[in-house]
């Protein structure tokens, strides 16, 4: 039978969480060996950090850690009733699969970035399919009867389409970002941590309706699975996840996003309320900002020098960290400190007072803007600088 109002089944979201992070661990050697066998091998080159040539194609190991999680999930009494509410977990997990083998033929062929930018599209189409796609968000505009705001009620071609954009957005901005070890992984845990924190709440709000399962579900997988390469990609890295990982990565934090989106209770609460309840849409802008700022800040530096927005270069965010002196180690941490607090800090506006909340946020944001440019200040005051 599934859960009664009121209960939820949080013991199995934790059991799920830490089977993909123990499957992801324990597969992720057995990937390693294979990709030294097939020779998806990531060579040093000019923008890399890295000195030595490490195998990559790490991220499937990941998606098998995923996959092992929901079969695990599909078998639990508590769960399984989510399969039969949606299709959302199994259209994401088809997805996921989807690219994560588009990622590793990248991983050891290097496909053009157009093929690549076709594959995320059609595994978008994956997710519109099974019926992953937003119906409706907050907008600060049309508030009728004093209240601020209102919701936007989308037609299935606009909510597909904004998907499919979504999709591309996330996927891409997961890439970019994956530049130092630990990076990618680090905040793919993050994020879907907070994704998971967030769909819970929906949860709670819910009842425990077993219709709200599958955004917890998906979110809880992949933060499991993240957790579980780390181990391996953390610097030094014996693995790197490559555009398997950090491709599919991105597409299942917007497949539980978007899920999400079809749950918000928005009928019963004001316009107000809603913007204290955040629409996903604006959750996952706060716990994928750091990589979405540097997607676009790449895209801005690269077209006005005449580049292609996809061309490589070495000023990410992560480079200009180590610029300014921190080393790589403290450049992941200091990114995993805006991303979680960027993230948690919007989650907890849905859990917990508003004010409190914003407290704790600003002073978290002043004493991780103190950490970031510390080393800029101590070489400025060094003799001779």
């Amino acid at each position: 039978m599934p859960p009664t109002s009121g209960l939820l089944p949080i013991r199995e979201y934790i059991l799920v969480a830490l089977t993909a992070t123990a499957v992801t661990y324990l597969l992720t050697g057995v990937v390693r060996r294979v990709a030294i066998r097939v020779g998806a091998i990531a060579n040093p080159r000019a923008r890399d950090v890295h000195v030595a040539p490490i195998p990559r194609m790490g991220g499937v190991g990941i998606y098998l850690g995923v996959a092992g999680a929901m079969g695990l999930a599909h078998q639990l009494p508590a769960l399984s009733h989510g399969f039969d509410a949606s299709f959302d977990s199994v259209g994401v997990l088809l997805a996921a699969g989807v690219i994560s083998l588009i990622g590793a033929l990248d991983d050891r062929f290097e496909l053009d970035a157009w093929t690549k930018l076709a594959g995320q599209v059609m595994c978008a189409g994956i997710l519109v399919i099974f019926g992953v796609q937003w119906v409706s968000f907050w907008v600060p505009w049309g508030g009728t009867g004093g209240s601020f705001g209102s919701v936007l009620v989308l037609d299935k071609n606009q909510g597909a389409l904004l998907t499919v954009v979504m999709v591309v957005v996330m996927v891409n901005a997961m890439n970019f970002v994956d530049g130092l070890d630990g990076l990618a992984g680090g905040l793919g845990f993050i994020a879907a941590a907070a994704t998971c924190s967030f769909s819970l709440g929906l949860l709670d709000s819910s009842g425990g309706d077993v219709g709200t399962y599958p955004p917890a579900l998906i979110a809880a997988t992949l933060a499991g699975a993240c957790l579980g390469f780390l181990p391996y990609n953390f610097q030094p890295a014996k693995i790197f996840m490559g555009d398997s990982g950090s491709m599919m990565i991105g597409l299942v934090l917007a497949g539980a996003t978007t899920s999400a989106s079809g749950r918000v209770p928005y009928t019963q609460f004001s316009a107000k309320d809603a913007i204290a309840l955040l629409s996903p849409l604006v959750v996952v802008a706060a716990v994928l900002f750091v990589p979405m700022l540097d997607l676009i800040m790449a895209v801005v530096r690269r077209t006005r020098r005449g580049e292609s927005p996809f061309a490589a270069d070495k000023m990410h965010l992560h480079h200009r960290l180590l610029e300014i002196g921190h080393s790589q180690r403290r450049a992941v941490l200091l990114i995993y400190l805006w991303a979680g607090l960027l993230a948690f800090g919007a989650v907890s506006v849905t859990l917990f007072d508003d004010v409190a909340a914003l407290w704790i946020i600003g002073i978290g944001l002043v004493i991780a803007a103190v950490v970031s440019i510390v080393p800029r200040l101590r070489s400025r005051n060094q003799p001779g600088t």
